[in-house]
C-alpha cells in the first residue's frame, strides 16, 4: 500500500469515526430529553397525588397517575430503543445477561451464551455501494453531500 494510499485510508477511518461519534452524540441526547420528560411526568404525578390527598381524596388522582404512568412506559420503551441504535453505531451487542459486548464475538465471556450468527449483516456488508469522489477518487458513503477528503459537493 503506498504512502498516499496509507493517508487516503486513514482520512476515510477518521471521517467514519467522527459521522459514529457525531450520531452516537445525537443519540444520547435524545435519551437526555427523554429523560427530562421522565421527571417532568414523575413531578406532576407527585402534584397529582398530592392536590388528591389535600382534597382528602384519593380516587381523584387515579386517572391522572395510570395516564401518566403508561407516558412513563412509553418513554421508557423509546429509551430502550435508542439505547440499541447506540450499541449498533458502536458495533455492540448485549447479551441475555446484560453485558455489552462486540458485536462479532460468538460467546459472552460472562455467562457463555452463544450469539447467533447474524447473516442479515454479512450479506449487507457484501452489497455496500460507494461513492467514488471524481475529484480525489476517494471512497465515500454512498448518500454522501461532500467528499470527506476533499469536501467537493458529490
Amino acid at each position: 500500500m503506498s504512502f498516499f494510499e496509507k493517508m487516503k485510508q486513514g482520512a476515510s477511518d477518521a471521517a467514519k469515526k467522527a459521522q459514529q461519534t457525531m450520531e452516537i452524540t445525537r443519540l444520547r441526547t435524545q435519551i437526555s430529553s427523554k429523560e427530562k420528560e421522565l421527571e417532568k411526568i414523575f413531578t406532576l404525578i407527585g402534584e397529582s397525588v398530592y392536590n388528591a390527598h389535600a382534597a382528602g381524596d384519593w380516587k381523584k388522582s387515579e386517572p391522572d397517575v395510570t395516564a401518566y404512568c403508561q407516558q412513563i412506559q412509553l418513554l421508557r420503551q423509546d429509551i430502550q430503543i435508542i439505547e440499541l441504535k447506540i450499541n449498533e453505531a458502536k458495533h455492540e451487542k448485549v447479551c441475555q445477561c446484560g453485558k455489552v459486548v462486540a458485536r462479532e464475538v460468538k460467546f459472552c465471556s460472562v455467562c457463555g451464551h452463544q450469539f447467533e450468527e447474524q447473516r442479515e449483516q454479512a450479506e449487507q456488508a457484501e452489497t455496500v455501494v460507494h461513492t467514488i469522489c471524481r475529484v480525489c477518487r476517494t471512497t465515500n458513503e454512498p448518500d454522501a453531500k461532500f467528499c470527506v477528503s476533499c469536501g467537493i459537493t458529490m
